[in-house]
């Protein structure tokens, strides 16, 4: 009898930095899944400028210190996606996990929101993106002493499972919203939503969405390899060829803020450039003011803000990783992912780093989920995507040739698919399923995976509670859930402080 004692080839150069071998993948397939995350979260440099800039704040100018809405935009458009690109880059490099990262939703609205609603008091955009960067250091020394890590292994096993559940229904929603497949209703005092236009599909866009979801469908269920890829890009060539021939256009709003075309293209026209090329202005990185924030708005309201982005960072971010790691089975016994401090020092950087950029907090995106399904496993995904970000400060008009109504179809397959989790979670025990239950369905109820999450834990230690169980709420969990409850009474509790 033999015995082959012969030892399997060392990895070297790209294979064994990386772990590609390894972890199951090829170059081929992280280049791919580098290119699906980046043109499925791409939208983010044209609808950061959406949301950030048009408004005017208390130094009588928009976003990066200009009264010109078309160049604020640019400024915006630019600083994002260098930001986006310089932080993907180093999560591929510092954590190797196939994780993307930019401007966060949610974060760049309630910086808005706090420009209107303070504007007497002279706040500026430049004090706000202050206080992200302070947010970001609280986060940062969180993960340096271990407190964050802590809360991520203290998170119980079903609860894990019901995170990445919660955000695979959560980032179908987002493509069905996007797409304008679903929408709120143009009638006052009606549903919540609707189907399409006033209960019917309407519109090329629409059709566009659709293509593409059965597209990738088919393409998957062929087991035919890049089918996000493929699908993105002949959904994007459908939409340049119907533009060419009905001039479709761009959604437009009138005085009243009434939208006068909803069967036009929601953010980007897929139209042929004149130019593919643009001279990139970072004008807007640097701007922001540490401390301004606390004078004009008072220390209380200022803390407020800082704990509401302290949590939304706090848990999304966890919620994104767990969600990435089970998709591309890269989680231990545990349900923690490999080089979990180094995930969470980049994010918590990337806060800083969006603040200091003067363009919001940055973080992990759940968007990187479709690069995961394409076959991404590694870092090196991250780094494609970062780059391609970079590209796109050069080369901005090409990329945004692709309208969301291209790209959303990659997040409604990817959320069918992290939805096939739910069979995991044990529906007959009662002290799991409630819980579990809450953290799926709010995330896209309310349009936020915090909320979800927190719901979760504070269901979770109640239903443990009334069932005489406290000794098995793991310490941390009873801090958190007590934090949960001070964000969901916010309001009221800043209203009784100042």
């Amino acid at each position: 009898m033999s015995t082959d004692t012969r030892k399997a080839p060392t990895q070297t150069g790209l294979d064994g930095f990386f772990k590609i071998t390894e972890r199951g993948s090829t170059v081929a397939r992280e280049v791919r899944g580098g290119f699906v995350t980046f043109f499925t979260m791409v939208y983010i440099v044209v609808l950061n400028p959406i949301i950030l800039s048009g408004v005017v704040d208390g130094s009588g100018t928009m976003i990066g210190g200009t009264t010109d809405l078309t160049e604020s935009k640019l400024l915006v458009a630019v600083g994002t996606a260098v930001i986006a690109g310089v932080m993907s880059i180093l999560m591929g490099l510092v954590a190797n996990f196939p994780i993307a990262l930019a401007a966060g939703l949610g974060i760049n609205g309630l910086i808005t929101g706090m420009v209107i609603t303070h504007s007497a008091d002279k706040i500026t955009f430049a004090d706000l993106m202050g206080l992200v960067v302070i947010e970001g250091v609280i986060i940062l020394v969180l993960v340096l002493t271990g407190f964050r890590k802590a809360v991520f292994k203290a998170i119980p096993a079903p609860l894990k499972v019901a995170i990445s559940v919660g955000i695979g229904l959560f980032i179908a929603y987002i493509g069905v919203i996007d797409a304008g497949f679903a929408r709120r209703p143009t009638t006052p005092g009606s549903v919540p939503s609707e189907l399409g236009i006033g209960g019917s599909l309407d519109g090329w866009p629409t059709l566009v969405f659709v293509f593409g979801v059965f597209l990738i469908a088919v393409l998957l269920i062929r087991k035919v390899k890049g089918a996000i890829l493929i699908g993105i890009v002949a959904a994007t060539v459908l939409a340049m060829v119907l533009e060419v021939i009905f001039a479709i256009g761009p959604r437009v709003f009138d005085d009243k803020g009434a939208l006068t075309n909803p069967s036009a293209w929601a953010l980007t026209v897929p139209k042929l450039p004149d130019s593919i090329t643009n001279a990139p202005d970072l004008g807007i990185l640097g701007q922001f003011s540490l401390l301004g924030s606390f004078e004009k708005i008072g220390v209380v309201t200022a803390l407020m803000f800082v704990f509401s982005l302290l949590l939304a960072d706090f848990f999304d971010t966890m919620g994104t990783v767990v969600a990435i790691g089970t998709e591309a089975k890269l989680l231990d016994e545990d349900g923690n992912p490999p080089h979990t401090d180094r995930i969470l020092v980049v994010d918590s950087v990337a806060a800083i780093a969006g603040g200091a950029g003067g363009v919001s907090s940055n973080t992990s995106y759940i968007e990187s989920a479709s690069g995961v399904e394409e076959g991404a496993r590694t870092g090196l995904a991250s780094i494609v995507t970062g780059v391609l970000f970079l590209l796109a400060t050069f080369l901005a008009p090409l990329f945004a040739v692709v309208p969301s109504e291209a790209a959303a179809p990659a997040l409604v397959i990817v959320g069918f698919l992290m939805m096939t989790q739910v069979k995991n979670i044990d529906w007959d025990d009662m002290e799991i399923a409630l819980p579990a239950f809450l953290t799926i369905v709010l995330m896209p109820f309310t349009y936020n995976i915090t909320v979800g999450i927190g719901a979760g834990f504070i269901a979770w230690v109640l239903v443990k509670m009334a069932r005489g169980k406290q000794r098995e709420i793991h310490p941390l969990l009873w801090i958190v859930a007590a934090f949960f409850v001070v964000y969901f009474i916010k309001a009221p509790l800043e209203s009784m402080l100042t």
